[in-house]
């Protein structure tokens, strides 16, 4: 099978491609093409000869063929929550009109590709029950989950019709992402580990009672994976699903950086409230059914300590406490 991967550049894109080349699939990946506005830089990937990398406005790169050939779509692509928060224009062109510019490039195939939709934890918000299920009514508190939230409706009713075999999944926050700090506003739940473990200060902008929903990177591919695998029949409802994930307070994450490195590494960590993130973080959910993701054999990390061994282990450079 040939598979495009949107974002393909980007930290969960490159990660994603490192597995499904590993024929994670039910079918063989014959190729893979990479699009992103970023160039790919990841060397192994880059020198596999089943892996095209092809960079530009992907609006612009599906105007000119770029789904020809193509039986499977992971669209990770997007613009993030601090980004569109700042920027609606930025956020509807990036995350809105370009995903439906993929739908139709999936239509006018007319092989009704499987299509992965990475949409997120951030389209619930407001008056909301103590526990999230998959069928509890979205209600997006900023601009970034209602983008969102219209995209898998868009997906649903592109798949009711047949043009695509689409499956969204909400992803909790995936942490501990390596490199530098992006705009979402999620992105200090990375930094509040990474910084410190690199012997860098780092600041958490929320109170440390907050609390979040978060996954590692190797939970959150796998899920991808999983929802890419599963058959129709056994996907059932059109409803995006719920990844598992693990429900812990931003003072659990700071007390588990600081069993893994000591006193000395945790206390780099100083926190300084931000209006803007606290509120929009604030008003997302953090507890979770994943009954669901469950059923398909999906399970989360079992605590924020599996988080913080798993970027070590996988970014030892990185680590210098």
């Amino acid at each position: 099978m040939n598979i495009l991967v949107t974002g393909g550049a980007g930290f969960l894109g490159v990660k994603l491609a490192r597995e499904l080349l590993k024929t994670e699939l039910k079918q063989i990946v014959t190729s893979l093409v990479l699009a992103d506005i970023a160039p790919l830089r990841d060397a192994a990937l880059l020198a596999d000869p089943r892996v095209r990398s092809v960079t530009g406005d992907l609006k612009a790169l599906l105007a000119d063929a770029l789904m020809q050939g193509i039986g499977g779509v992971f669209h990770l692509a997007a613009a993030v929550s601090g980004e569109c928060e700042a920027d609606i224009d930025l956020g509807l062109r990036t995350n809105l009109d370009t995903t439906r510019a993929l739908l139709d490039a999936c239509r006018a195939t007319q092989q009704t590709p499987r299509l992965v939709f990475s949409s997120s934890l951030a389209v619930y918000g407001g008056d909301m029950p103590d526990v999230i299920a998959d069928n509890t009514l979205p209600q997006p508190q900023n601009s970034y989950g209602t983008q969102k939230f219209i995209c898998e409706q868009l997906i649903a009713d592109y798949t009711r019709k047949g043009y695509v075999d689409g499956r969204s999944v909400r992803l909790p926050t995936v942490t501990v992402r390596p490199g530098k700090p992006n705009k979402a506003a999620s992105s200090f739940m990375s930094g509040i580990i990474r910084e410190p473990l690199a012997g860098v200060e780092a600041v958490c902008p929320v109170d440390p009672a907050t609390g979040v929903w978060i996954t590692s990177p190797r939970y959150a591919v796998a899920g991808l994976i999983a929802a890419f695998n599963t058959p129709r029949e056994h996907w059932g409802s059109r409803t995006a699903m719920n990844l598992p994930g693990i429900s812990v307070r931003v003072a659990d994450m700071l007390a588990a950086l600081e069993r893994h490195a000591g006193a000395k590494v945790a206390a780099r960590v100083q926190v300084e409230k931000d209006d803007t993130i606290s509120t929009i973080v604030g008003g997302w959910p953090w507890r979770f059914n994943t009954a669901r993701a469950q059923s398909l054999g999906l399970r989360g990390p079992a605590a924020m300590d599996d988080l913080i061994a798993e970027y070590v282990a996988d970014y030892p450079d990185a680590v210098i406490r």
